[in-house]
């Protein structure tokens, strides 16, 4: 697996979100390498993309400065306990050129068994 700080200094030429629930992200660089920001689903377990902050067209065209990740596992986002499943993690991807800032927030959600992990990883083909 790699790590998202691997875009650091890189210039995107494409970034693109796509799946059949738009829960993928794509990364092309302009050296041709290609990355893919996902998750593989097992069962009793769902991780999703809930939003994009940010417009991806920012990514394109000058180097990333910054590329963090962040995780955690209390409740930020003000869901009540009504709606909350009994694990759940919240992945924050923020990416930024000097055109732009972008965060990605994902939320995944299990039985305690499965992964709420993103899987980023560069890739051959896609």
């Amino acid at each position: 697996m790699s790590n998202i700080k691997e875009l650091l200094g890189k210039i995107l030429t494409k970034v693109e979100q796509v799946g059949n629930d738009e829960d993928e992200i794509v990364f092309v660089t302009n050296e041709g390498k290609q990355y893919k920001m996902y998750h593989n689903t097992n069962c009793c377990e769902s991780v999703t993309i809930e939003d994009v902050i940010g417009d991806l067209n920012d990514l394109i065209g000058e180097p990333i400065c910054m590329a963090e990740e962040v995780t955690s596992h209390d409740n930020l986002c003000g869901i009540t306990k009504e709606y909350q499943d009994n694990n759940f993690t919240w992945t924050f991807y923020k990416l930024a050129t000097v055109k732009g800032y972008v965060t990605i927030r994902w939320y995944g959600s299990s039985n305690g068994y499965y992964s709420e992990e993103v899987d980023f990883e560069e890739v051959t083909h896609l």
